[in-house]
């Protein structure tokens, strides 16, 4: 089979997930609206008026279609003949969607909702979406044993669901963020499919198109300001589908990018990637897992469960440097969209390599830099309003009020500092 021919059909996959989400986002809002499936502004939250919460619903029908899509294509069809590892991605995203819509119409709380992020792991486990080997900087591969796997299944489901669910604060910010770490997931394991270190009826890849074609879908809708929310059920949704793709790609290649084959030949991408597969996800997930191993340490400090909310979360230190909505959204993608290419550019530009690992410590420094509390001061009259309030609105409702008392609604107005609230999009971060 020409190689080129399934890479033309992935991109048909991703054009299926993007075009169903995109579409069925429509009746999901009139009907989410019907259903009072929705989330109320108070005190807690930073938008200022009922908006929908059901973006997971229309999200979790595309990835169902693309599913089928790609089901049908006979170009992909090794990826579903005799395996049960669909059949186990389906079920698995089933169990962690229903835990979101629960979640999102009746709050359930955190052992509750941890429960069934193990059950849906656990789905994936017994239906062999799981990792099997991965490789260890000076220590070559660790085959995992099938004692610990269930476990360390377990652990990266419950890390990824909560890391995505957490960075679901501000309007779009979630949904580009797995948009950009789950396209550049894909084309990392394409390109390892390539040069064989990554067999051909490994679903990861796929995961990962179908995931960025979801967000890509209903980022139209979700932009600020938002027309819609993806709720629990879309963030915990995505949250499981990036842990199954990176456990699919990271812990079944191989060997380092550029060998081609186990033993074979150095080649480009050795320098860097002689760590990967295992920090891929840390660098294309950097900005959620960073978000959520601080929120983890900061809580711990204070001697609050890792479930209370506060206003610490990287987007609340961006609004608190001055930014407003939509800028500090698009920082973030602008972050994300870095550490991937951190990933993606070793693969074609071999002669950098060298230079990769001090990039990543200037990286650093730069990110805790511009996130330290404080460093900054706002002018009182410095600008952070993105839109115009809607004078046909009422005080306080108008999508450029998120966050703002209603008497400082005015174009023109700055949030103060006190007013950011401590909540995300859903108030439950």
């Amino acid at each position: 089979m020409n190689p080129i021919e399934p890479l033309n059909w992935y991109a048909v996959v991703l054009a299926v997930s993007a075009v169903t989400a995109w579409v069925l986002t429509f009746p999901t809002r009139r009907i989410a609206t019907q259903l009072d499936y929705v989330a109320q502004p108070d005190d807690r939250k930073i938008h200022q008026r009922v908006t929908p919460q059901a973006g997971g619903v229309a999200m979790f029908v595309a990835f169902l279609v693309a599913m089928a899509v790609a089901a049908s294509v006979p170009a992909l069809g090794a990826l579903f003949q005799g395996s049960s590892e669909p059949l186990g991605l389906v079920l698995g995203a089933a169990a962690i969607f229903v835990v979101g819509v629960i979640d999102d119409l009746r709050d359930m709380s955190a052992p509750a909702k941890m429960a069934g992020q193990v059950l849906a792991a656990m789905i994936l486990y017994f239906l062999g979406v799981t990792w099997f080997q991965f490789k260890v900087p000076l220590a070559g591969f660790v085959v995992l044993s099938p004692d610990y796997t269930p476990l360390l299944t377990a652990l990266w489901v419950i890390a990824i669901t909560n890391a995505v669910n957490l960075i679901d604060g501000l309007d779009g910010l979630a949904a580009g963020v797995v948009a950009i770490a789950s396209g550049a997931l894909a084309v990392y394991g394409l390109h390892l499919q390539g040069l064989g270190n990554l067999t051909s009826d490994n679903m990861g890849p796929l995961i990962a198109v179908i995931t960025c074609g979801i967000c890509l879908g209903f980022l139209p809708h979700n932009f600020h300001p938002a027309k819609i929310f993806m709720g629990d059920a879309g963030s915990l949704l995505l949250g499981l589908l990036m842990a199954a793709s990176t456990m699919l790609i990271g812990g079944r290649a191989a060997g380092a990018v550029g060998t081609g084959a186990p033993g074979g030949a150095a080649g480009s991408g050795e320098t860097y990637f002689f760590f990967a597969p295992l920090f891929i996800p840390f660098f294309i997930l950097g900005v959620p897992i960073f978000d959520m191993a601080f929120a983890f340490v900061r809580r711990t400090a204070n001697r609050t469960g890792f479930s209370t909310p506060d206003k610490n979360h990287l987007h609340h230190r961006l609004l608190r440097l001055g930014h407003g909505h939509r800028r500090s959204v698009l920082i973030l993608w602008a972050w994300t969209a870095l550490l991937s290419g951190f990933v993606l550019f070793p693969l074609y530009v071999s002669s950098v390599n060298a230079f990769i690992p001090f990039g990543v410590l200037a990286l650093g420094v730069v990110l805790f830099t511009l996130f330290h509390p404080g460093l900054r001061r706002r002018l009182p009259d410095e600008d952070e309003s993105d839109e115009p309030a809607d004078p046909a609105e009422p005080a306080g409702r108008s999508g450029a009020g998120r966050g703002t008392p209603a008497a400082s609604a005015a174009p023109g107005d700055a949030t103060p500092v006190a007013a950011v609230p401590h909540a995300g999009a859903h108030g439950k971060r």
